[in-house]
């Protein structure tokens, strides 16, 4: 009967482990396609904070505003709203900068990664993420010395805290990503359908601000999975 027992709270363990690996995902349909993302719950401030926003419509209209070929896509500014159209009711608080949850090097700056946009170091030394931009990876793959390379870049920025480890090295040479961002900026989920618009709009014409010449905007934007 004991073994009986221990089978059963087993079999409760595992599934209570699954449902707490599911992921909620966010379908953000823009004016060039699809995106599919799914949140990590490794970083639940930001996971919750976007879904919120996105549960409100906060996302609906905005463009994205700073697009850089061969690097990522940015939107979120809520100044990007199309004129006439009415804002979203937000609460004050709700937007208000979050506290960094960088979780290096179990999450990366790999391609097709969604991580919230900030303020530099200067003047946000605790690297707390902006309250609604975020930014979704294109990047390029890498070879070892262009990665050497970015190693003495995250030296200089992180103080060495930051290492490229052979794993770390093994996915951006595959992958690709953007691995200087690494350590310093919060990632907090992934795309799983759509890269292909990711590129499309990554490759987009834009002006000297790295804005894109001919308007992409988010049309809408639904939590798809709680």
């Amino acid at each position: 009967m004991r073994h009986i027992f221990l089978m059963i709270a087993l079999a409760v363990g595992l599934t209570i482990q699954a449902q707490n690996d599911e992921r909620s995902e966010v379908l953000i349909e823009t004016t060039m396609g699809n995106i599919r993302v799914e949140l990590y719950n490794e970083t639940p401030q930001h996971r919750d904070h976007f879904k919120q926003l996105v549960k409100a419509g906060f996302y609906d209209g905005l463009l994205f505003h700073r697009v850089i070929y061969g690097f990522m896509i940015q939107t979120g500014d809520p100044s990007t709203r199309p004129a006439g159209q009415g804002g979203v009711a937000v609460p004050d608080a709700d937007l208000q900068r979050l506290p960094a949850e960088i979780r290096y090097p179990q999450i990366i700056h790999q391609r097709g990664c969604l991580a919230a946009a900030r303020e530099g170091d200067s003047t946000n030394p605790e690297r707390k993420s902006s309250p609604s931009q975020f930014y979704i990876v294109y990047g390029r793959r890498f070879d070892d010395a262009m990665l050497d390379r970015m190693q003495t870049s995250l030296d200089k920025n992180t103080g060495g805290a930051v290492q490229l480890t052979p794993e770390v090295r093994d996915i951006y040479k595959k992958v690709g990503g953007t691995p200087h961002l690494d350590g310093q900026y919060t990632v907090f989920g992934q795309v799983t359908e759509g890269l292909d618009i990711v590129k499309a709009i990554d490759w987009v014409e834009t002006d000297e601000h790295d804005r894109p010449l001919q308007d992409v905007r988010i049309v809408r934007a639904t939590v798809v999975k709680e």
